[in-house]
């Protein structure tokens, strides 16, 4: 996950997911244990996480920060858009040789019902989410802020 100041995903040039102004960009690799308590367990944790502090949050006028609020807030707190893209990529193995493994990475029929249940408790929670393609080959354009990169597991 990338907290990010702006982001898009195109397929093909066309861009099918965007935000503009901070959100969270989320990278989902699903793995063969997974299910969907897993990504409902997931989708809470990262709608509830305290990553933006007020200084980030003062540089931009369409937030809206509720009185009595904490120094650090949610994005779930801001209302703030997510992208979610599917990235079987994160469970990549290295260890051997120097052509990388997906083997932990679980098939398609496992892993896009999982991305969709991340994206949709994200939705039900209230966030604005856009997706991108599951399966397609996606270019992803954000501005990470911080940097700020979270490896997110619930197990």
């Amino acid at each position: 996950m990338q907290r990010t100041i702006d982001a898009n995903v195109s397929v093909n040039h066309q861009i099918i997911g965007a935000f503009a102004g901070p959100g969270l960009v989320i990278f989902v690799g699903v793995t063969h244990t997974d299910s969907v308590s897993v990504a409902h367990t997931l989708a809470e944790k990262i709608y509830g996480l305290r990553i933006f502090d007020q200084e980030f949050v003062s540089q931009f006028d369409q937030l809206f920060v509720p009185p009595g609020s904490s120094r650090e807030l949610s994005a779930g707190e801001l209302g703030l858009p997510m992208l979610v893209i599917s990235q079987f990529t994160l469970y990549a193995s290295t260890k051997k040789g120097r052509r990388p493994t997906w083997d932990l990475a679980a098939p398609r029929e496992v892993a896009e019902p999982l991305v969709e249940a991340v994206a949709q408790k994200l939705n039900e929670l209230g966030t604005d989410v856009s997706q991108g393609k599951f399966g397609a080959d996606m270019e992803v354009s954000l501005t990470n802020a911080g940097p700020m990169t979270l490896i997110i597991d619930v197990d």
